[in-house]
């Protein structure tokens, strides 16, 4: 079964919700968007998740709209722990697309009220993968300009996916997992439920498949912002300055942002972050 969009909704907030989205992501991120919560079809199962546009878009329109470039964005956490509820959704993608995007996301398979069984890395960056035909239901995409973005395991299921499908234009990941096998070991006393999401046969090998220190000569030659806490006690930062000392070797454009005193979620630096992100989308994706 190909995929395709299911089941589409538009997010409504309630007048407290709103303030709270205008409070934290700024009032355009409100005004000049819109967010869909939507089920899609992944290798056949009902997948939950996001897709957002500006606010000047039509989408019952069949010709005649302003094409966007598009961007996939990648959640963090695994099952409940990192799922983007509703009111999140509209501040996160919402900004994305106040910037002139048009934003997919997976909550992957499993969670939120989807079908199948997330696997952290496994068959589950298929959910991510299937979001790009989803582009062609879309009428105002620009399906030429992919850029990806991923934050902590979000960053881990970027990579993997930019491994499998180098037609991207760009990538930005923040606090991203590139060892896996680094970040387990980092959990004492939580194999167990890795090797759930995981499976406990061929575990270590797995585990290695989904390490990127590993595998960064498989990525393509795009530019790649890297973003992280100085201070993140979830996701070492030495993950990202190893992955760009990797990518120093293989000749792989990027550029560094190791924040003083930043934790894994770079609270108090999101307007520099923001800043960042959005100079990066508007560099590769707009110009030329």
């Amino acid at each position: 079964m190909k995929p395709e969009i299911i089941d589409r909704k538009i997010i409504e907030l309630n007048e407290q919700q709103t303030k709270m989205v205008v409070s934290g992501w700024g009032k355009d991120a409100y005004q000049n968007s819109a967010v869909d919560k939507i089920t899609y079809l992944s290798d056949g199962l009902k997948v939950k998740g996001y897709i957002a546009y500006p606010a000047d878009t039509n989408p019952q329109k069949s010709g005649g709209l302003k094409k966007y470039p598009c961007i996939i964005w990648n959640r963090g956490g695994s099952k409940d722990s990192g799922a983007i509820d509703t009111f999140t959704a509209r501040g996160i993608f919402g900004q994305l697309a106040s910037w002139g995007y048009a934003v997919f996301a997976s909550q992957y398979r499993g969670n939120a009220g989807g079908e199948g069984n997330e696997q952290l890395g496994g068959a589950d960056v298929n959910d991510i993968l299937n979001l790009i035909p989803l582009a062609d239901e879309l009428p105002f995409t620009d399906k030429n300009k992919w850029g990806i973005e991923g934050w902590s395991r979000g960053g881990m299921m970027t990579y993997l996916t930019l491994i499998r499908n180098n037609n991207f234009n760009c990538a930005v990941l923040s606090g991203a997992i590139a060892s896996l096998e680094q970040y387990i070991l980092s959990l004492p006393g939580k194999e167990k439920s890795f090797k759930k999401l995981i499976g406990e046969n061929d575990f270590e090998n797995q585990i290695k498949k989904r390490t990127i220190l590993y595998q960064v000569e498989s990525l393509p030659k795009i530019p790649y912002l890297l973003l992280h806490g100085a201070e993140d006690n979830t996701v070492s930062p030495m993950q990202t300055i190893e992955m760009a000392r990797k990518m120093v070797g293989l000749k792989i454009p990027y550029r560094l942002v190791i924040f003083e005193g930043g934790d894994h979620f770079l609270k108090s630096h999101r307007e520099e972050v923001d800043r960042l992100r959005k100079f990066w989308f508007d560099k590769y994706l707009k110009s030329g």
